[in-house]
């Protein structure tokens, strides 16, 4: 938001640097994001002087041009070579000296000026027509000065030229008060009584003169929707006349950013800005049978609006309609082309009103109409100031434009909103500022805030809260408004810091989240972050992996073509490798943790996951590395391990997968609980996105994982001091036996003393083995803490497996 620092000066005396009061702005909470000086003149005419003629004659080479010697007041007059037929002896002019930069009316270049010569004769600068200096449109000769303004006056202090600091502030959504200057002077006011002194508040300007001057165009207000609308105010104006807007006016908005459009909209804008309160003017010819009617519409009803787009309406969006419940205008949002005003207007019906936030808020999101109206509007504007915004604007419409008031002023406001009343502990407010203010100290802010006492004891004060600050409900929403103004570098910082030692509950779900996040980052993975938004197009067209009735579609005019929350984690995915894939990025390791959203009968449900995407190469190219394999499946699935290892989770149940997702994977779960689920995605998806390569992806389901972890205690024990033994087998099996058969018998007879198993070769031939014959090459490692193991107690326990891989498996032991 842009706070013009000359407007501020319209309502309040400030000496201050304007510096300075940027970092009191940031101070109170209206954090300056950047200031600039703003010229009404550009360049503000430096290097531009008063001077006087004191020689004039003929060029001596050049019959159209006059040399001149013109004083200004430095030790030495200069030579000016001239072109004006005005030019005089004795004439006081502005002079533009050398090394000065003029931008001239109707130019797109600056004109620096030189010395140099003309026609031969030397010229040290140049005596100023109006265009050339800017300030006008004249060309017929120079510009003449009454002859009793000094020499050596600056051209920008004779012609009075304005400058301006304009604020760029970053308004936050809860500061429905400072949403225009008035609010912003009230705050800096508040601030400067407190602590620099100042005695006077903001002075506003007067609306005690506002009066009907007749009554020759009635109208009827009819506001049916008391909720949408709480108050509706409004007067008609005639014998209009739309021309342009004063200098002064076109320079206040357009300091700010706000293009001069003509006088009676540049004035809505203007008490807009000044006040914080939207207007909106009505053509009063175009306002069928002289009635407005504030309602809803069907939903489906076509509305034209301003912009000349046809939009279909809510049945929740508010609108300013006429006697014919045709629509005029989106309330609070936006007009309509058929009732705005036109260089034809003469008579307009001026409205003032203060509309629900939530109502405006859904409308402009609805319709995607981001206006400067909707903005306060959303964030609450002030019911106390509808009457006197009103007021303000007709009159300047009568100064500016030559309006009559003709008809008494409507105000519908029949349940008025009170200030809310809230009761604070003058000991809390010490206690969470971390000050020591006296009451006396707290009393005086609320004044200077304009927020009155309504009740005080000896511990507590009763604040009624400004209808302007539509965020202050609670005590520590009081306290920071008093923090604001009081100081928060004058909290004093404490030299001890106390805290108390607390044990959370494991796991902890943000530790367990960094912990694999970082395991991930550690081998390679890069995290990314999609948003949580997705095309249903994706379930149609590529892959329909959920019903239309599970997902959960959504508005959203920005980006219509992302119109569901994101059912799974897959397409999320899919698209980063995509938006790297057409950036010639292959090889990709990602990893995501984020929401999914399914409806499940007519509840919305949310879960977190996990998901790991492989894509390319396992390595980057290299003369150290020959190799070109590609990721696979055992790459996913060594990382999936992993993951679960880092938190002690070895054993779970393995199902093979085979499903709309996944050409081959795993689901590994405890009974119905699925921790994670990982494959190839098919391929018919990958190509569907336009993806090349093949795609491993894998899901862990949070809420099982954490359940998981809640009931495993990870326990740990010393080294062992003995040393271990290791024996292989090798056994013939069908190739439906898979090496998680093998492990299960083998941990479940070994027990204690089996402390490794491993798979380390497998040899298929079929010539040799036989058809659907495989040969798995083990590996076993034995330890016992407590003692050195003997070959017997290690041969004992290879029988007993040797025997129930023979009787279980069907494998033949190669010997």
């Amino acid at each position: 938001m842009n706070v013009s620092l000359n407007w501020l000066k319209d309502y309040l005396n400030i000496q201050l640097d304007p510096s300075k009061i940027g970092e009191i702005l940031t101070e109170i909470g209206l954090e300056v994001e950047g200031e600039s000086e703003v010229e009404s003149i550009k360049g503000g005419l430096a290097g531009v002087v008063v001077g006087e003629v004191i020689e004039c004659g003929k060029h001596p080479n050049a019959d159209k041009l006059s040399l001149t010697k013109v004083n200004v007041g430095q030790a030495e007059p200069l030579q000016i070579v001239c072109g004006a037929p005005n030019v005089a002896q004795g004439q006081k002019v502005l002079v533009a000296t050398v090394g000065t930069v003029l931008y001239p009316k109707g130019s797109e270049e600056p004109l620096k000026l030189k010395k140099g010569k003309i026609r031969g004769e030397a010229s040290e600068g140049m005596i100023c027509a109006e265009d050339e200096l800017g300030i006008g449109d004249d060309h017929d000769g120079i510009l003449v000065l009454p002859a009793e303004t000094p020499i050596g006056m600056t051209g920008k202090e004779y012609l009075q030229l304005d400058s301006d600091y304009i604020y760029d502030i970053g308004l936050t959504p809860n500061r429905s008060d400072a949403t225009n200057h008035l609010g912003v002077a009230k705050d800096l006011a508040a601030a400067l009584q407190i602590n620099y002194g100042l005695e006077e508040g903001v002075q506003l300007p007067s609306v005690d003169a506002f009066a009907p001057d007749n009554h020759n165009f009635p109208i009827e207000v009819i506001v049916e929707n008391e909720e949408a609308c709480p108050r509706y105010a409004g007067v008609t104006i005639s014998e209009l006349q739309i021309k342009s807007s004063p200098e002064w006016l076109r320079n206040r908005l357009e300091a700010i950013g706000v293009r001069s459009i003509n006088n009676v909209v540049d004035i809505t804008n203007f008490v807009l800005h000044e006040l914080g309160q939207p207007l909106h003017a009505f053509d009063y010819d175009k306002i069928k049978d002289k009635k407005i009617i504030v309602k809803t519409l069907a939903k489906g009803s076509k509305f034209l609006s301003l912009d000349e787009v046809e939009r279909s309406l809510n049945a929740e969006d508010l609108m300013i309609c006429d006697g014919d419940s045709k629509g005029m205008c989106i309330g609070g949002v936006f007009g309509g082309i058929d009732s705005g005003v036109t260089e034809g207007t003469s008579t307009i019906f001026l409205e003032s009103a203060h509309f629900n936030p939530k109502y405006i808020r859904r409308s402009s999101m609805r319709h995607n109409l981001r206006t400067d109206a909707a903005k306060v509007f959303e964030k609450g504007s002030d019911p106390e100031i509808v009457i006197y915004a009103l007021k303000r604007a007709a009159m300047l419409i009568q100064e500016l434009a030559g309006g009559k008031i003709s008809s008494d002023l409507i105000d519908l406001y029949p349940k008025p909103i009170q200030p809310v009343q809230v009761e604070v502990a003058y000991q809390y407010v010490n206690d969470l500022i971390g000050a020591n203010m006296s009451k006396e100290e707290i009393k005086a802010i609320l004044k200077a805030m304009e927020m009155p006492l309504v009740k005080e004891t000896k511990s507590h004060f009763t604040v009624a809260v400004p209808t302007n600050k539509a965020d202050v409900t609670r005590p520590a929403d009081v306290v920071e408004e008093i923090l604001r103004i009081y100081g928060l570098n004058k909290v004093e910082i404490p030299s001890q810091i106390h805290t108390a030692i607390t044990v959370g509950e494991y796991p902890d779900p943000v530790q367990t989240r960094n912990k694999i996040a970082d395991y991930l980052a550690a081998n390679g993975f890069n995290e990314m972050m999609a948003v949580s938004l997705s095309q249903s197009r994706y379930y149609r067209e590529v892959s329909p992996l959920f019903e239309e009735t599970d997902l959960v579609y959504i508005n959203n005019t920005s980006n219509i073509h992302l119109d569901i929350m994101r059912p799974d984690m897959l397409f999320s995915g899919l698209e980063a490798i995509l938006h790297n894939q057409n950036r010639q990025t292959q090889d990709l390791k990602l990893f995501e943790q984020g929401r999914t959203y399914q409806k499940v009968e007519d509840q919305i449900v949310e879960r977190e996951h996990l998901s790991i995407f492989l894509t390319g190469q396992k390595t980057a190219e290299s003369w150290l590395e020959q190799s070109n394999d590609a990721v696979s499946y055992y790459t996913i699935k060594a990382h999936v391990r992993s993951v679960l290892s880092l938190f002690g989770l070895e054993r779970y149940q393995e199902t093979t997968i085979q499903n709309d997702i996944f050409t081959y994977g795993l689901r590994w779960h405890r009974g119905a609980q699925t921790l994670v689920e990982f494959g190839l995605v098919k391929p018919s998806i990958s190509k569907g996105m336009s993806i090349k390569n093949e795609v491993f992806f894998a899901d862990f389901q949070w809420e099982a994982l954490f359940k998981a972890l809640k009931k495993h205690k990870v326990s740990y024990s010393e080294l062992s001091k003995y040393p271990s033994m290791r024996r292989d087998l090798a056994l013939v099996i069908d190739n439906s036996v898979k090496f998680v058969d093998i492990a299960g018998i083998a941990q479940k007879i070994g027990k204690k003393l089996i402390k490794e198993i491993n798979l380390f070769d497998v040899y298929e031939n079929a010539d040799q083995l036989g058809e659907g014959k495989s040969s798995y090459a083990v590996s076993f490692i034995f330890e016992d803490p407590n003692k050195t193991l003997r070959d017997k107690e290690v041969d004992k326990i290879i029988n007993q497996l040797i025997k129930e891989f023979e009787t279980k498996l069907g494998a033949i032991i190669r010997r």
